[in-house]
């Protein structure tokens, strides 16, 4: 009636009813029961955010590269072996947050991206054709067994090599000859089976952008998708046309800098983007007591098909599966040398999966 404009933010959603707080004159609180014209109020209201994030988000460098490479092995997975093959999204790593256009510095959410990496090579074991988007620098598949250096300290020159020569032959270290020549070959016939397309990013904007491509790319693909995100995404940024151009003076005192929340992209993926795929998220955590409630509270809120559970100091020994029929935990198998808890993991979600299919079928 003042002609006030009302912006509302969700604050909590369960199944009875949610809250909204409204920014205005004056500050009111007002809770509604939920109907079907306020839910669909709810997924307009996060679809304008995303719109909005994307609109002003600096446009990616290499698009038409990427969409062409992700067609083309859309293509070739759709009719694999006269059958449409299973595709998997496995991100892995961290995203950061530029504080300038021509970024110097920069907000990082730390992940080594072994998870992922660990996880993709499963997957591909199980028979998936994996679009493995990963942050630059971080782990890679079928290299988590070799050194951090691994060009360096894996190769060496002959005794009677001439380092002048235009044409040089190394030799692999005896100490990494086996890790190396399995690297190699695991990764070179999932390659030649067209079964892993790796896509780097770095920031936030980059993630974002790439997930959106991939999501609608797999829009036909329904319950044959999997999206198994693992990325440490974050939380905060500052919008693109909040930042300064160039390099940000430190000779000026201290900075303040206000952060803006990311949009939560995950709804959107799981209503509009492949709202038929399966959606498998993840939730860490520093204290193990409220680990399992944030989990649940995920579980209900993104509408996912699971998330796993991992908190902090345990992650590399056990997780555990949240789901709507039950939590599940996950070890490594202590009897078998060199477990990793990512085995036991993707064969549990790959059951689910096949689960899912066979439901969705029906």
């Amino acid at each position: 009636e003042r002609g006030t404009e009302l912006f509302p933010k969700l604050l909590k959603i369960d199944q009875d009813r949610f809250y909204l707080s409204i920014s205005a004159p004056f500050l009111y609180k007002i809770c509604y029961r939920i109907e079907n014209r306020e839910m669909s109020c709810i997924y307009e209201l996060g679809e304008d955010e995303v719109s909005s994030f994307f609109e002003s988000s600096p446009p990616l460098k290499n698009m038409e590269e990427i969409v062409q490479k992700l067609n083309a092995f859309i293509q070739l997975n759709s009719s694999a072996g006269g059958r449409r093959r299973r595709i998997v999204c496995v991100t892995s790593g961290g995203t950061t947050v530029p504080l300038e256009q021509r970024c110097v510095r920069y907000i990082d959410n730390f992940s080594s991206g072994n998870r992922g990496a660990a996880s993709t090579e499963n997957f591909v074991k199980a028979g998936y054709a994996v679009i493995f988007l990963f942050r630059r620098g971080t782990c890679q598949p079928y290299s988590r067994s070799l050194p951090d250096d691994p060009f360096l300290e894996c190769f060496q020159f002959p005794d009677n090599t001439n380092i002048q020569a235009t044409k040089w032959v190394f030799s692999v270290n005896a100490s990494h000859v086996e890790a190396v020549k399995m690297a190699v070959m695991d990764q070179q016939a999932a390659v030649a089976e067209s079964r892993l397309l790796k896509l780097p990013f770095t920031t936030i904007y980059e993630y974002l952008q790439m997930l959106q491509l991939i999501a609608t790319a797999l829009k036909d693909f329904g319950p044959c998708s999997m999206f198994y995100l693992a990325a440490a995404v974050s939380d905060f940024y500052v919008p693109w046309k909040s930042m300064t151009e160039h390099k940000i003076e430190s000779g000026s005192g201290p900075l303040d800098i206000r952060l803006a929340q990311v949009p939560k992209m995950l709804s959107i993926l799981r209503t509009n983007w492949a709202p038929k795929a399966f959606c498998i998220s993840f939730k860490l955590e520093t204290d193990s007591k409220i680990l399992i409630e944030k989990a649940t509270k995920a579980l209900r809120k993104y509408k996912v098909h699971a998330v796993v559970a991992n908190e902090l100091s345990t992650r590399k020994e056990e997780v555990v599966v949240v789901s709507s029929s039950g939590n599940v935990v996950v070890r490594c198998d202590s009897e078998k040398p060199g477990s990793i808890v990512e085995d036991n993991l993707i064969r549990l979600i790959v059951d689910r999966h096949s689960t899912y299919i066979k439901e969705f079928s029906t």
